[in-house]
C-alpha cells in the first residue's frame, strides 16, 4: 500500500514535469507566430524544437513502460505539433521522376569560396569545381566574393567567371564583405536590391526569362547572428565541460546576440514579403541563406504563400550550417504554387564552406 502511494506520488509529479516540457514543446514549435518586435527571447524558443520534442519522446516511451494512460497525454501534444515536427523534421518517401523539362535550382552560401583559394589547372577550388558539377539550370551565391590582386594565389572573379562558361547570363552585387550572385541559362532581364535596413546583408531581386514567362527570383543572405570565432569557441568549450558558471556567462552572451539579430531578421523578412506580394508575378523562387529555422518568424513570413522545397520533397533534418556546433536548417529554397516541386536536398558531400549547399528541381505546373 506505502510502495503504490509513492509511486503515485512521483507518478503525479513526473506528469507535472511532462505537463511543462508539452508547454515548452508547444510555444517552441510556433514560436513563429510570436512577434520578434515585442517578445525577442520568445520568438527565439524554436531553436530549443528538437530538445523538448525529444524529452517529450522519451516520456511518451517512459509512460508506455509504466503508466500506459498517461502516453496518451505526450501522443497528443506530439500530434497538435504534427506541423512544426514535419516543417523540422519532414519525411517524404514518394519520389517522383525528374522529367527532362525540370529546372534545377542551387543555393549556396560559398564562404568567399573557401578563402579565396584558387582554381587552376591541377589545383581545383573544391566549391568552383562542385558548382561545375551540379550541372544547375540556376545558381544562387552568397557571400560570393573575390581577390581581385592578379595574384594567382587567390581566385579572382575574371577566373570564376571562366570556369562558369556554361552559364551564358550572370549577375554579381557586392557590398562590403558580402557578395550576391546569381549564374543562369536563362536570361536574367533585371537586378535590384530589395530595400531595407542592414549592414552587409541582403536581397538581391532578378527577373529571368523562363520560356515564355519571367521567374521573380530572391537570392537571399539575411541578418546573421554575429557570432565571432571567440563566441563559437565559447560555445564549443560549454558543450564539452558544461560547468554551471560557464553555462550561464556563455548562454546569456549568446542569448543577447541572437536576440539582437532576430528583431533585425524580422523587418528584412517583412520587407522580402511585401516585396514578393507587391510584385504580382505568376513564377516566384525565394531561396538562399536566411540564417534561421524551418520554425523562425523570417521563414513563415517569407514561405506566406510559397512552398517550402525540402519541407515538401525532402528528407531528415537537412541541417545547412556545419561549424561550431551550430547544428540547424538556415538555407531553403521556397516556391510559388505554379511550381510542383520534385526533390530537394541539403548535399553534405562538400565542406568547404561552412554552409551545404541546397539544390531542388521543379517544374511549372
Amino acid at each position: 500500500m506505502i510502495l503504490k502511494t509513492i509511486g503515485n506520488f512521483f507518478g503525479r509529479i513526473l506528469l507535472g514535469v511532462n505537463a511543462l516540457v508539452a508547454i515548452l514543446m508547444l510555444l517552441s514549435g510556433f514560436s513563429s507566430y510570436i512577434d520578434p518586435y515585442a517578445m525577442p527571447v520568445l520568438s527565439c524558443a524554436g531553436l530549443a524544437f528538437p530538445v523538448f520534442l525529444l524529452l517529450n519522446l522519451l516520456f511518451f516511451f517512459f509512460w508506455l513502460l509504466f503508466r500506459r494512460k498517461y502516453a496518451l497525454f505526450p501522443l497528443a501534444v506530439m500530434f497538435a505539433c504534427i506541423m512544426p515536427i514535419r516543417a523540422y523534421f519532414p519525411i517524404n518517401i514518394h519520389k517522383q521522376q525528374i522529367p527532362d523539362d525540370a529546372i534545377k535550382i542551387l543555393s549556396y552560401n560559398v564562404m568567399s569560396f573557401d578563402g579565396h583559394k584558387p582554381h587552376t589547372e591541377g589545383n581545383d577550388n573544391e566549391i568552383v569545381r562542385y558548382i561545375q558539377q551540379m550541372d544547375a539550370d540556376i545558381v544562387c551565391l552568397q557571400e560570393a566574393t573575390f581577390n581581385n590582386s592578379n595574384s594567382k594565389k587567390f581566385l579572382s572573379e575574371k577566373s570564376f567567371r571562366e570556369a562558369m562558361s556554361a552559364y551564358p547570363y550572370s549577375s554579381h552585387y557586392k557590398e562590403r564583405s558580402n557578395g550576391w550572385m546569381c549564374l543562369s541559362r536563362y536570361p536574367i532581364l533585371s537586378a535590384h536590391f530589395v530595400k531595407y535596413e542592414s549592414s552587409g546583408n541582403g536581397s538581391m531581386a532578378y527577373e529571368l526569362k523562363v520560356g515564355t514567362d519571367t521567374l521573380l527570383l530572391i537570392n537571399n543572405h539575411l541578418e546573421s547572428n554575429k557570432l565571432s570565432l571567440d563566441d563559437r569557441a565559447a560555445y564549443r568549450d560549454m558543450i564539452v565541460d558544461p560547468k554551471e558558471e560557464k553555462v550561464k556567462s556563455t548562454s546569456r552572451m549568446l542569448m543577447g546576440k541572437v536576440v539582437d539579430a532576430v528583431s533585425i531578421r524580422a523587418a528584412q523578412a517583412d520587407a522580402v514579403a511585401k516585396y514578393v506580394r507587391d510584385s504580382k508575378h505568376k513564377y516566384v523562387v525565394v531561396c538562399g541563406d536566411f540564417n534561421d529555422s524551418p520554425l523562425s518568424y523570417a521563414h513563415r513570413v517569407i514561405g506566406e504563400g510559397l512552398n517550402d522545397a525540402f519541407i515538401d520533397t525532402g528528407n531528415g533534418l537537412g541541417i545547412s550550417y556545419n561549424r561550431s556546433g551550430f547544428y540547424f536548417r538556415i538555407d531553403h529554397i521556397m516556391a510559388s504554387d505554379n511550381w510542383q516541386l520534385l526533390d530537394c536536398k541539403v548535399d553534405r558531400s562538400i565542406k568547404a564552406s561552412d554552409h551545404y549547399p541546397i539544390w531542388c528541381y521543379m517544374k511549372k505546373k
